[in-house]
């Protein structure tokens, strides 16, 4: 099968194209057949030669894919051959072929195409761990994400507001606001010009956000300490502006405040697919209405994956870049 190898730690020229043998699924995995595979940030880092693949899992990088199910473990049961499903996987999205255990796919939404699917698995797994589970959104609070035009931001957003929060998002431009209201933001806030600590507490009457998600880090820690709430949650997912930094932790216990963070790649097999049962269930039903879509950004060739990976080092993408395995 082609797919896309890390010849060695470095920028993206360094994704070279290959053929590799086709895996085989056992027990309850199912192969499918990649039409597509998202491009994240975690990508990126391994590529880098940040972020190892977890014991196990595939060398090729890619942690989400959707495409058509053609073989089957001896004990899966969920899919028939021949379905459209997307999956989250601990890597070897970046190939024709990829396998999975079947609790980890979801079935490809209603009216979504291929490449819109394979942009749903490792956006809304994040999303939904960490803002609704791990950070416990509830209708009518206030909710705060940075980098809201990410792939994870504009998923962010739009789940946060199907289920009744208030939403707030920080991104570094005016076009990118822009994008971010179309989201249903009611709050964008251009952080090159306003201050988003400033720009809450006013929106808020000086009270704060009950709960931010921040992939920034850095100087970001202390000022999101100050635009929390009293009992706020902070859930971290990631450090793109570093991940030391000084903070008034006083706050931490004037406010109440709750500050925890998570990954999700080295997570187990049962982890994943409680997540994925309860998107079936809840989530799903937004996607197939077309009340909730993922944003698209780019799609490039798979075997322009190095020109994938340069556009979202870039910064300047809008929702999700996506290669097309088909």
């Amino acid at each position: 099968m082609r797919a896309i190898e890390i010849m060695k730690p470095g920028g993206p020229e360094v994704l070279v194209p290959v053929t590799r043998d086709k895996p085989v699924p056992v027990e309850t995995q199912i192969l499918i057949k990649v039409a597509a595979a998202g491009v994240n940030r975690p990508d990126c880092l391994q590529r880098q030669g940040a972020y190892p693949p977890p014991p196990g899992a595939s060398d090729i990088p890619g942690l989400e894919v959707a495409g058509e199910v053609v073989e089957k473990g001896s004990s899966a049961s969920r899919f028939k051959t021949g379905d459209k499903v997307c999956a989250l996987v601990p890597g070897g999205g970046y190939a024709e072929y990829c396998v999975v255990d079947e609790t980890n796919a979801l079935p490809a939404p209603k009216g979504l195409t291929l490449s819109e699917a394979a942009a749903l698995p490792e956006t809304f797994f994040t999303v939904w761990h960490n803002v609704f589970q791990r950070g416990g959104l509830k209708a009518g609070e206030s909710f705060l994400v940075h980098g809201g035009t990410s792939g994870i931001g504009t998923t962010a957003i739009q789940l946060a507001k199907s289920f009744g929060a208030r939403v707030f998002a920080t991104a570094g431009s005016e076009a990118k606001c822009a994008a971010m209201r179309g989201l249903g933001a009611d709050l964008s806030i251009n952080y090159r010009e306003t201050d988003f600590v400033e720009a809450v507490k006013e929106e808020t009457g000086g009270r704060g956000v009950d709960l931010i998600l921040d992939m920034v880090g850095g100087d970001y820690i202390s000022r999101n300490y100050q635009a929390a709430a009293v009992d706020g949650r902070i859930v971290q997912i990631a450090f793109l502006n570093g991940r030391k930094a000084e903070a008034d932790f006083s706050l931490l216990m004037m406010k109440r405040l709750t500050h925890t963070g998570s990954t999700l790649r080295a997570r187990d097999i049962a982890f994943k697919a409680q997540i994925a049962d309860e998107l079936r269930q809840q989530v799903w039903p937004l996607l197939n209405e077309r009340k909730v879509l993922p944003v698209m950004d780019s799609i490039f060739p798979l075997e322009q994956a190095s020109a994938a990976h340069q556009r979202m080092e870039d910064g300047e993408h809008i929702g999700k870049i996506v290669l097309d395995a088909a």
